[in-house]
């Protein structure tokens, strides 16, 4: 099994020493993406292996192979070239050398007559390298043969039911499935670390996307105001996003307990500068936080307008507390299109579910800041508050999230086969378990989405025993202990 990987145009553009960096970490990153996710190693760390992956990054595509005993990880892999960023498009092949007119009639036939038959049809070739025809030629001869061969009904230019895809590169030529669409922008790592402020809304899950599709390696920035359940719900939003679109890198969530600075705020600043004061405090800790990690720049899901702190007067005033690089990759759209994307890339689902907590609210909130305003009412803080906030965060490694948990939390039992009565609860986003459903040989399975399961958990029999199950124990984990520490002792870990 073949497919034909096609870079994002941006890359594509850059000069040949950069260009070749790129495909360069765009290969790396699948390869890596393989062996954590399904255990696959890449052919270049295991040299003559069988049971191996060939990732090669040639000058206008990506080569990815699974061997024979890897067949059945088709959707996996799929899923995974679609959200790598970096990747335009990508093609299930069948390889062959280029032969005669003949001998690719035949292999297209044998292909594509049961799609085509009885149905409208178009050929589409593209082609690299000298040869002696075009690809109008081979688009005719093919587009001849299905029609006396596959039992087509027409050929339709325009709009077509089918649509034949091959591609000839010299001496070979790939004959497959219509191409798929990928995410586009440049491959991780291949630009600058940011820190991404994450509330688990709709605005900054959205940013913190768009900073890592363009190649951005992104830490999750979290000023918890709501307590565990508001961090448990936020570090959802962090895995999600990290395990979907930014897995070959390793990056941190960073929790800072910032109710003792609300509170302060709340106390000591006019009700109107509230707004803009609570900002320029978590650019502060975001900025010593980013030296910490040593990044160029942080992202925030700020939009020009969208609330009154969002002016262009109140975030010029907001960004002089700190010399680090305020991105917004958010600030010139509409809110229906941040909803828009969010349900596209998956995030949508868990910002609907999350409480909005506001950390302070303005009778009537000033939108033209003025600095001498501002730091008059900052001198009546007490900035060791802030300090200590700092000083008290929290910074975990995201791919041991589930496992990072305060001293006292409790510790949910892992149960790698299933005793008689037991109930499976799965809780996979929709999209990962309608691709691979769990299957028991004993027992009930309930499938709830984890961003629905603590509210599902309260309806549920409380003399029934459930454990959680998710592709990699992360999810399930987390949710588990935080429904111990809410008093459920009916809950579990399902591991096999």
């Amino acid at each position: 099994m073949k497919y034909l990987v096609k870079y994002s145009p941006e890359m594509t553009t850059k000069s040949r020493i950069v260009r070749t960096r790129f495909c360069k970490q765009l290969r790396k990153n699948v390869a890596r993406i393989l062996r954590e996710r399904l255990g696959i190693a890449d052919q270049a760390a295991k040299p003559g292996a069988a049971d191996v992956a060939l990732v090669q990054a040639h000058w206008d595509y990506l080569e990815v192979a699974l061997s024979p005993a890897h067949q059945d990880a088709t959707a996996e892999l799929e899923e995974i070239l679609g959200h790598t960023p970096g990747i335009w498009s990508f093609q299930r092949v069948e390889e062959r050398p280029l032969g005669s007119f003949e001998e690719l009639a035949d292999l297209t036939v044998s292909l594509y007559a049961p799609l085509v038959r009885g149905k409208s049809f178009v050929v589409r070739c593209k082609r690299a390298g000298k040869h002696a025809f075009k690809s109008m030629d081979v688009e005719r001869y093919l587009g001849g043969a299905l029609l006396r061969q596959g039992e087509a009904r027409k050929v339709d230019l325009h709009n077509p039911e089918v649509t034949v895809y091959l591609e000839i590169r010299h001496d070979q030529v790939f004959v497959g499935a219509a191409p798929q669409d990928g995410i586009g922008g440049f491959p991780l790592g291949t630009q600058d670390s940011v820190v991404s402020l994450i509330s688990g809304g709709f605005d900054s899950a959205v940013a913190t996307y768009l900073a890592m599709k363009r190649g951005m390696r992104t830490h999750f920035l979290f000023f918890n105001l709501g307590g565990r359940e508001h961090e448990l719900a936020v570090k959802e939003v962090a895995l999600y996003l990290w395990q979907r679109y930014g897995a070959s890198h390793g990056v941190h969530f960073i929790s800072v307990p910032f109710e003792a600075v609300v509170a302060e705020i709340l106390e000591s600043v006019e009700n109107s500068q509230m707004g803009v004061v609570l900002k320029r405090m978590m650019l502060r800790a975001a900025t010593e936080v980013g030296q910490r990690l040593q990044v160029e720049a942080l992202v925030t899901g700020e939009s020009i307008a969208q609330v009154s702190s969002q002016t262009l007067v109140n975030l010029a005033v907001i960004d002089e507390v700190t010399p680090k690089l305020v991105l917004r990759p958010l600030i010139m759209s509409d809110k229906q299109d941040i909803v828009d994307l969010a349900r596209r890339i998956g995030t949508a689902e868990f910002s609907a579910v999350i409480p909005e907590y506001c950390g302070v609210i303005s009778v009537k909130p000033t939108t033209r800041a003025r600095r001498h305003r501002i730091e008059r009412e900052e001198q009546r803080f007490d900035f060791t508050v802030l300090e200590r906030a700092v000083a008290q965060a929290e910074m975990l490694n995201i791919r041991t999230l589930s496992l990072e948990s305060p001293q006292d939390a409790p510790v949910p039992q892992e149960h790698d086969t299933l005793a008689a009565g037991v109930t499976v609860i799965d809780i996979r986003h929709p999209d990962e378990e309608e691709r691979k459903p769990l299957a028991l040989a004993q027992g009930e399975v309930l499938k709830v989405p984890f961003y629905r399961l603590s509210t599902v958990f309260t309806t549920l029999d409380p003399q029934q025993t459930y454990l959680l199950y998710c592709s990699k124990g992360v999810m399930s984990r987390l949710h588990a202990a935080h429904l111990l520490e809410q008093g459920n002792s009916n809950v579990g870990v399902y591991r096999p």
